[in-house]
């Protein structure tokens, strides 16, 4: 008796899935990535190099997470995407894909030619930024067709700043780069310093550029020389000096910034919450492991996926009006639901701080408070945004 209640149950469990599946709307839903990197120059080190194909491998993974869940619902993701040597190609690839009718966009390009898109979008077109971490997107650039998937500097350094401020490393010497890049990243950790209650002792700008794989023993220790300071922070995104200072401070202090810990949106030593299976799903895909533009794409076209799934829609404006509805949470592999901030659309996440063998820690911490979520003490709170997209 009990198993063939059991069974009866089983197949009336059957019939309403195949029901539901059979009345769900075919939807089909195309998505263009475009990506465009400047050529950075030369390095002045032996960095490893980033992979060319950084940002894409993520984007395909998330079609083929959101084609497994759509075969059951009648929904169908189709990729479409040009990786240009030029902006102009990487224009000329985004005016392509919208000739062709796609909406739904997600790109890694810098912060001047992403406004340019944006400028030259259809009114429906609903664009992703994986790349960009510039805080005038936030803050003052503000445009309700655009979301960033990529945390911002200020992210960044805040997630920076909350560990060196309950570690009580309060007195930090900062070495900033020549790049535009060093620049943003630096301006970025000193907002971080005066909100986290840091002082900088000292604020030096890297101005040499000589190679330092044979005279770093030398240089650095009298480069950092000065008052007592309990860390190094040091903005050097390209990695053109960065990877010496470890070991070669004139006191013998930890190093964090971007190099020695730092603060990212995704690495290889993530394994928690579930991540250690998107890591092996990502390394069979790519041959290689998956990093932080390839999570912020992943998560771009996560959300585009989430979207269609509970909707049933694939328009951009249904899409967007559910990103930013109360319903959408992205289970995203950081041990919270991700969710958009509705004035100028960045995506709320939790910044791992690694080092290049082990996971250090996650921000937030405990103990920084806010009035109506925890993950708004990383980055640009309301009150420090002009963006009001959604009024």
């Amino acid at each position: 008796m009990y198993r063939r209640c059991l069974r009866r149950l089983a197949v009336l469990i059957s019939a309403a899935f195949l029901s539901a599946t059979l009345a769900a709307q075919p939807v089909e839903v195309t998505i263009g990535y475009i990506q465009w990197i400047p050529d950075q120059g030369p390095v002045l080190s032996n960095v490893i190099p980033e992979p060319e194909d950084a940002g894409l491998r993520g984007a395909e993974l998330a079609i083929a997470d959101n084609n497994t869940t759509g075969k059951f619902l009648d929904q169908k993701y189709l990729f479409e995407s040009e990786t240009t040597d030029s902006e102009q190609a990487a224009l000329d690839a985004f005016e392509a894909m919208q000739k062709k009718g796609i909406e739904l966009f997600v790109i890694r390009a810098p912060a001047n030619t992403l406004e340019t898109m944006i400028d030259r979008a259809g009114a429906t077109t609903l664009i992703f930024n994986a790349g960009a971490k510039d805080g005038h997107l936030r803050t003052t650039s503000c445009y309700p067709n655009l979301l960033h998937t990529m945390p911002s500097y200020a992210m960044l350094t805040d997630a920076l700043g909350q560990w060196l401020n309950q570690r009580r490393w309060n007195e930090v010497f900062l070495i900033t780069g020549p790049t535009e890049a060093d620049q943003a990243w630096a301006g970025a950790f000193r907002r971080s310093a005066r909100r986290f209650g840091l002082d900088i002792v000292e604020d030096k700008a890297w101005t040499f550029d000589a190679d330092l794989r044979r005279t770093a023993s030398k240089e650095l220790p009298l480069f950092t020389q000065g008052d007592d300071y309990d860390a190094v922070v040091v903005a050097d995104v390209r990695g053109d000096f960065g990877e010496y200072v470890p070991f070669n401070t004139w006191l013998p202090r930890p190093v964090v910034g971007t190099q020695g810990m730092s603060p990212v949106a995704w690495h290889r030593v993530v394994e928690s919450w579930g991540a250690a299976q998107l890591q092996s799903r990502f390394r069979k895909l790519a041959g290689r492991d998956m990093n932080s533009e390839d999570y912020a794409a992943w998560t771009a076209v996560r959300s585009i996926g989430t979207a269609v799934t509970r909707t049933g829609k694939a328009n951009a404006a249904a899409i967007r009006a559910f990103l930013f509805s109360d319903k959408f949470q992205l289970a995203a592999f950081k041990g919270r639901k991700l969710t958009y901030r509705d004035w100028n659309a960045q995506l709320r996440q939790p910044i791992p701080l690694i080092h290049p063998r082990g996971l250090v820690a996650r921000a937030p911490f405990e103990g920084f408070l806010h009035p109506n979520t925890q993950m708004d003490t990383l980055g640009f709170d309301k009150p420090e945004s002009e963006c009001r997209i959604n009024e």
